[in-house]
C-alpha cells in the first residue's frame, strides 16, 4: 500500500477505500496518542540524592498507542456495520489480558506482559476491550431483531428514557430540596455531605453554562475556566478590598464574566472547530497567567484569603461576630449551629442552579435559542436564513460566561480563599467531560454526569490519584456505548409533523 494512499496525498492520489480510510484514521489516532503521551507521561522527574533524575515510561506509552490503534480500527469496523469484528477483537483482547492478570496475581512471572505497573490501572484498562465486545454483541442482537421485524432493545430503551426524563428531573429536584433534612448521620458527617453537594451543584451550574456554548451553539470552548476565574476573583476583590456585600458582588461577578465572554467572542468569530478550541484554550491560559503575575491586584500565586462568607441579607452566620452586630441565630432566636452557614450556601447555590436551568429551558424555545441550535447544525445555512452569526455567537459566549461567573462567586464564598491554581486547564477538561458524558444539550444528563465525576471522587478521596484514569475510561465507555452522552435522547425544541399531521409547531 502506497504511503500516499494510507495518509492521503493532496495531489494525484485516488480516493481511499473504506478500509484504507479506517486504517489511516486508526494510525493517526495511535501516532497522536504516542506523541502526546510521550510529552505528558513518557518522562517523569523524581528527586534522588538531592538532585533531579529522569524516569522514562516509554513502554507504557507505546502500549497505549498500539491499544488506541487497535481499538480505533475495531470500533470503525463496528460503525461500518461489522459488529462481529468488535466481538472477536474486543473479546479476544479482553480474554488475553484477563488471563495475564490472573496469572500475574498467582505467580508474578508475567509482569513484563502487563501494560502498566499498577494493578488497578491494568484491571481498569480491561474494561475497554470488554465494553467493545459487549457493544458488538448488542449490535448483533439488534440487527437480528431488526431483520426479524422486532424493535431493538436500544430503541425501546430510548423511548422509555424520553418518557421518564421529566420525572427524573422532578425526583432530583425533590431530593435536592429535602437533602439537608434527611438523616445523614452525625453533625460532622452531615456537614461533609451537604458541602460535597454544594460543590456538585457548582459544577452543575458550570456544566449548564458550558452546555449553552458547546451543546446548543456548537462552539468548542476549552478555556471556559477563565470565566469561572473572573467571577471568583471579581467577588473576592470587591468583597475584600472594598468590603462590598455578597449580594452586590454576585451580579457584578456575572456581569464581568459576560463582558469577558464577549471579549473572547470577537476574535474568534471567523474560527470553527479545532481552531476555535485552540484559541479558547490559549485565552484560558492567558487569564491564569495574568492572575499569577498581577500581584498588586490578584495577590499573585498566593491568591486572596479571608474572603467574606455569604450572609443572610446582611445577617452573618459565623460564631465570632463584632459587638453590636446581630447574627443570624440571634435574630431568629436559634441556637448557634455551624451547619446553618453550610445549609444556607447549599440552598443558595441550589436556587441559582434551578434559575440557570429554568432560564436555559425557556431561552431554547425563543428565537435566540433556536438560532443557537441552527448555528450548531450549519453556520452557512444560518447566514442564508438571515440569522446573524456574529450576534448569535456573542450571545452564546456571554450567557455561558455569565453562568460561570455566578459559579465562581459561589466557589469563592464557599472556600474563603482562591488562587490561580484553582483555575488550571484541568478544570476546563472536567467541565467539558461533564457536558460530553451527560449528553450535549441534555440538562438532566449533565446533572447525572456531575454526580458521577464530582460527587463520587469527593466521597472517596482516597482514590483521588486515579481520578483522571476514571475520567478517561468513563469517556471511552460512553463513546462506545452512547456516543451522544448519557441522556442523548431529548425532545427537540420544534417539531415538524408530516403531511398527515398538516401542522408545524
Amino acid at each position: 500500500m502506497a504511503v500516499s494512499q494510507l495518509f492521503g496525498s493532496r495531489a494525484g492520489a485516488r480516493a481511499l477505500t473504506p478500509s484504507q480510510e479506517m486504517l489511516r484514521t486508526a494510525a493517526g489516532a495511535g501516532v497522536l496518542t504516542i506523541l502526546l503521551a510521550s510529552l505528558i507521561i513518557g518522562v517523569e522527574t523524581v528527586s534522588s540524592t538531592g538532585q533531579l533524575d529522569f524516569v522514562t515510561r516509554y513502554k507504557e506509552v507505546f502500549i497505549a498507542g498500539i491499544g488506541v490503534f487497535c481499538a480505533s480500527l475495531v470500533v470503525s469496523h463496528m460503525r461500518a456495520g461489522k459488529p462481529v469484528v468488535g466481538v472477536i477483537g474486543g473479546g479476544g483482547l479482553a480474554l488475553l489480558l484477563f488471563v495475564i492478570l490472573m496469572a500475574q496475581d498467582e505467580s508474578g512471572r508475567l509482569a513484563w506482559l502487563l501494560p502498566f505497573k499498577s494493578p488497578i490501572v491494568n484491571w481498569s484498562v480491561l474494561l475497554i476491550p470488554a465494553a467493545i465486545c459487549a457493544r458488538g454483541v448488542s449490535l448483533m442482537v439488534s440487527a437480528g431483531m431488526a431483520a426479524a421485524g422486532r424493535t431493538a432493545p436500544s430503541v425501546r430503551a430510548g423511548a422509555v428514557v424520553e418518557r421518564i426524563l421529566p420525572w427524573v428531573g422532578i425526583v432530583l429536584i425533590v431530593l435536592a430540596l429535602a437533602l439537608p433534612w434527611l438523616p445523614l448521620g452525625e453533625r460532622t458527617q452531615a456537614k461533609k455531605i451537604i458541602d460535597i453537594c454544594t460543590i456538585v451543584l457548582t459544577y452543575i451550574m458550570l456544566g449548564w453554562g458550558l452546555n449553552v456554548v458547546v451543546g446548543l451553539a456548537g462552539l468548542l470552548d476549552l478555556g471556559y475556566v477563565a470565566f469561572y476565574a473572573v467571577g471568583a476573583y471579581t467577588y473576592a476583590m470587591l468583597s475584600v478590598y472594598y468590603d462590598w456585600s455578597f449580594w452586590v458582588c454576585l451580579p457584578l461577578a456575572g456581569l464581568f464574566a459576560a463582558l469577558f465572554g464577549v471579549a473572547l467572542g470577537f476574535p474568534v468569530l471567523r474560527l470553527r472547530g479545532d481552531y476555535l478550541a485552540i484559541v479558547t484554550l490559549g485565552f484560558g491560559e492567558m487569564v491564569r497567567i495574568i492572575l499569577v503575575n498581577w500581584k498588586p491586584v490578584t495577590g499573585g500565586p498566593a491568591g486572596i484569603n479571608k474572603i467574606p462568607r455569604a450572609s443572610f441579607f446582611g445577617l452573618p452566620m459565623e460564631r465570632n461576630i463584632p459587638e453590636g452586630v446581630v447574627g443570624f441565630s440571634e435574630y431568629f432566636g436559634l441556637v448557634f449551629n455551624p451547619n446553618h452557614r453550610v445549609i444556607f450556601l447549599y440552598y443558595l447555590v441550589l436556587l441559582a442552579a434551578l434559575t440557570v436551568n429554568f432560564f436555559t429551558l425557556r431561552v431554547r424555545k425563543l428565537p435566540l435559542g433556536r438560532a443557537w441550535e441552527a448555528l450548531r447544525e450549519d453556520e452557512t445555512a444560518c447566514r442564508a436564513l438571515g440569522i446573524n452569526p456574529t450576534n448569535t455567537k456573542l450571545t452564546a459566549f456571554a450567557v455561558g460566561a455569565m453562568f460561570a461567573g455566578f459559579a465562581g462567586s459561589f466557589f469563592a464564598a464557599r472556600n474563603g480563599f482562591i488562587d490561580p491554581q484553582s483555575f488550571v486547564f484541568l478544570e476546563s477538561a472536567v467541565i467539558l467531560a461533564i457536558v460530553v458524558l451527560g449528553g450535549l444539550g441534555s440538562q438532566v444528563g449533565i446533572v447525572l454526569a456531575a454526580l458521577v465525576l464530582i460527587g463520587v471522587p469527593e466521597l472517596f478521596r482516597e482514590l483521588s490519584n486515579y481520578r483522571m484514569l476514571a475520567f478517561g475510561i468513563g469517556m471511552v465507555l460512553i463513546m462506545i456505548w452512547r456516543p451522544g452522552g448519557l441522556m442523548a435522547h431529548r425532545d427537540p425544541t420544534i417539531r415538524l409533523h408530516g403531511a398527515a399531521g398538516g401542522e408545524t409547531r
